[in-house]
């Protein structure tokens, strides 16, 4: 056994099971960008990177958002799973994390009209044409910025290919040795340039009501539950908001939710905003908390918490108090890889840790 209980168990370090999988704890390493691939390979600083993590004994090791194609890339260094050439140091990776006594979960995406850009460090301008920008997607022909180029509107036999994408990714994802999957729908991305009013004004059944604009996720949702044994878990991260009064809001993505969950997604992974530039969003400990409890409790699926979660009192509270089931850190896991492992000696609760690190423990 991972757990060895002295007089209590903090609800942070309870087990909790999905499907067939079971999470030692209830802390994830949230999907984190590293912009440090080639041609959508991982390498070294990918493996050390979520293998430290693992060592660290987060439950679940999310890679950061792996492009489904080329042309879904943020930048030219994001990591990939569009072909099978991508699948060996991904399979190095998982085994690695696996070993370590973690799952390997894989986060699938394509950016949409936010892709062909620079690396945030390099100030995250569009590529020029000389740089190798290519047109980018989304579901109007409407830009991110004003002053950015505009993207062009997906045809719906681009979406069917789209579709496919995320399905054949998934395949490599499980071959990869990924045991969770979640598709990303948030923070701008093309999936949530679909689902948000101020980004998509289709007219056909893509486009419009509520219903249709939920349309793309459900269909590739249902693909990659088939794809997924029905013993491991799916995930899908949304933006619960728009944070603007009319764009996609709180109680749109409780109906989506719900709509999820009967297609097979076991939980939602709760962020915010992403989909508008203007917008000054309220960021602080703990602020988009008040969302996954919301979809938790009205929605009735399983729900993660993210966001400026820093402290394991912040993330305690999160799971004792049933505001999400899972916390999901990224931040905090820059600072520091070993943060349960630490939090685990806060709560008073004793664990193992890697054979190599016992003589450090005390």
């Amino acid at each position: 056994m991972w757990y060895h209980t002295k007089l209590f168990m903090a609800s942070l370090f309870q087990p909790l099971k999905i499907r067939d999988i079971e999470l030692k704890n209830r802390i994830i390493v949230s999907p984190m960008c590293q912009y440090s691939g080639k041609d959508g390979f991982a390498n070294d600083w990918h493996l050390v990177h979520l293998g430290s993590r693992a060592v660290g004994g987060a439950a679940v090791v999310f890679t950061e958002a792996c492009s489904v194609s080329p042309e879904g890339r943020i930048t030219h260094s994001d990591l990939g799973i569009w072909k099978n050439e991508h699948i060996p140091f991904l399979k190095r990776i998982t085994t690695f994390i696996e070993d370590q006594g973690s799952i390997a979960g894989i986060q699938l995406a394509h950016a949409g009209r936010k892709a062909s850009r620079h690396a945030p460090w390099e100030g995250g301008a569009f590529l020029t044409i000389e740089e190798g920008a290519w047109t980018t997607l989304a579901p109007s022909a409407i830009p991110f910025k004003d002053n950015e180029p505009h993207p062009s509107a997906i045809t719906e036999l681009e979406i069917q290919q789209l579709i496919a994408d995320f399905k054949k990714a998934a395949e490599r994802a499980l071959l990869a040795g990924f045991k969770i999957v979640e598709i990303h729908a948030a923070h701008g991305y093309l999936l949530h340039e679909f689902l948000s009013p101020l980004s998509n004004k289709r007219t056909d059944q893509y486009g419009g009501s509520l219903e249709n604009r939920m349309r793309l996720l459900v269909e590739i949702c249902k693909e990659v539950r088939e794809v997924c044994t029905d013993g491991l878990p799916l995930f899908v991260r949304i933006s619960a908001t728009d944070w603007v009064q009319d764009g996609w809001k709180a109680e749109d993505s409780v109906i989506l939710a719900k709509t999820l969950l009967n297609v097979g997604v076991d939980l939602i992974d709760c962020s915010t905003g992403g989909n508008v530039s203007s917008i000054q969003i309220p960021v602080g400990p703990l602020y988009q908390v008040p969302y996954a409890e919301k979809i938790k409790k009205e929605a009735g699926i399983l729900t993660g918490a993210v966001g400026m979660i820093n402290t394991t009192k912040e993330a305690e509270q999160i799971i004792s108090e049933q505001q999400a089931d899972v916390v999901l850190l990224a931040r905090q896991f820059l600072r520091d890889p070993y943060f349960p492992l630490h939090a685990a000696k806060e709560s008073g609760i004793e664990v193992d840790w890697p054979v190599q690190y016992e003589r450090a423990k005390k």
